[in-house]
């Protein structure tokens, strides 16, 4: 069995659009006929760039060679123009061909892919959820409301998540860390206490930020958030100040997650052994695929942290969490984006039930794609799948921001 052909799909998730502006699918095939999914979660290029890197990648790393041999392809990835380091371009692009080819082999062997990784550690994952606009909600105000964040969080508790994350903190920039504005501090923690007098002890809260602080910007507002006993504090500054964010770890009551920014073993053992985080959130369309996830998780096990895979795609790399997920000891949860469209585009073949996912029995991944449907949303915009602005922070008139690909207004 040998990889034969590669198709690459960028479909556009219609409005509201969670999930980011658009989702890179990748379909392998082999020489004897089996096909694979994969999704590469790569932002730092355009869709057409991207696909030219992940031809490329194909072409050079992987084609004519037989799917089960994942560490070979990986290292010449990885060592790929004399680097051997990790490469956020190269290794997402990677990483979904990767899930593509655990695809093929569960196909082939007519197993789950986590049975081909350790077999089933877990019967069922628990999930967490963004809190989105319920219908009822305006989405121009949502994101500033915390009675609003409330309610919507009540409403993800009635269906049986048991932690929900938000991120009302202000605004992401590409000039790096900021010290947070005292109404952003404020709105923060209105949003904790609102959420947390709506959900009592029937849910964790997961506080989001994206790397958006300074080091004390990030203690100050960490520490104004304890009283509400968050769960995580999510990449409160950014990703690469490795002894920086174990700064804050030291500084506040609250544990640092992060990773889903981060690629490979070699950017996640820093963290670890600096003590930066005790949740590492790897996503798996960028870390360089369901293996090396693996190998990160083994690396968390000796330093007592644990796994929450992270989603902000479509759902082949949710199933890839999936898999993943089912398969470590040291799960803590998974990010999951339930839409219509994402539902639909793997035919509903996994599914939440009362706040839990259930693992696939099928072979492979699990799912079904809906190729026509794929390709039914061609995305034609100019933007990429998530951005951060140039505006600074507003000290003055207060911070209203969607995150990094605000919902489409259609």
């Amino acid at each position: 069995m040998k990889l034969a052909d590669l198709d690459i799909i960028v479909t556009a998730p219609p409005a509201p659009g969670w999930g980011g502006r658009y989702w890179i699918l990748v379909k392998l095939t082999t020489d004897d006929g089996i096909t694979g999914w994969g999704e590469c979660y790569a932002t730092s290029v355009g869709p057409d760039a991207m696909r030219a890197v992940i031809e490329d990648v194909f072409a050079r790393h992987m084609l004519g060679e037989n799917p089960e041999n994942i560490e070979l392809m990986f290292r010449r990835a990885y060592s790929s123009g004399f680097t051997q380091r990790p490469d956020l371009t190269v290794i997402g692009a990677f990483s979904g061909l990767e899930i593509a080819c655990w695809d093929i082999l569960g196909k082939a062997r007519d197993r789950p892919v986590w049975a081909l990784l350790g077999g089933r550690m877990n019967d069922t994952i628990r999930a967490y959820t963004y809190l989105y606009p319920q219908a009822e909600h305006d989405l121009s105000t949502f994101w500033t409301s915390p009675d609003m964040a409330a309610e919507s969080a009540a409403a993800m508790v009635a269906r049986g998540y048991t932690a929900v994350k938000f991120d009302p903190a202000g605004p992401y920039t590409l000039r790096g860390g900021h010290m947070p504005a005292m109404t952003d501090i404020a709105q923060s923690v209105a949003f904790c206490k609102a959420i947390r007098a709506a959900v009592g002890d029937k849910a964790d809260l997961l506080f989001g930020t994206h790397g958006q602080f300074t080091t004390a910007g990030a203690i100050r507002l960490g520490q104004a958030l304890e009283p509400y006993a968050p769960l995580w504090f999510e990449e409160p500054i950014p990703p690469d100040a490795v002894e920086e964010m174990a700064k804050v770890a030291r500084a506040v009551r609250i544990p640092v997650a992060t990773g889903e920014r981060l690629t490979t073993k070699a950017e996640f053992a820093p963290v670890l052994r600096a003590g930066a985080a005790t949740i590492l959130q790897p996503a798996l369309g960028r870390v360089g695929g369901i293996w090396e996830a693996k190998k990160i998780a083994t690396l968390a096990e000796v330093y007592n942290a644990q796994m929450a895979p992270h989603l902000y795609a479509g759902p082949v790399e949710w199933a890839a969490n999936v898999h993943f997920a089912t398969s470590v000891p040291n799960l803590l949860m998974a990010e999951t984006i339930e839409t219509p469209f994402h539902r639909a585009l793997i035919k509903n073949s996994i599914t939440v039930e009362n706040g839990f996912i259930m693992p696939p029995e099928s072979p492979g991944l699990g799912i079904e794609v809906d190729e026509e449907l794929a390709r039914a949303h061609p995305y034609s915009g100019a933007g990429l799948h998530l951005e951060m602005r140039e505006a600074p922070c507003d000290y003055a008139n207060g911070n209203a921001f969607e995150g990094g690909a605000p919902a489409p207004r259609d």
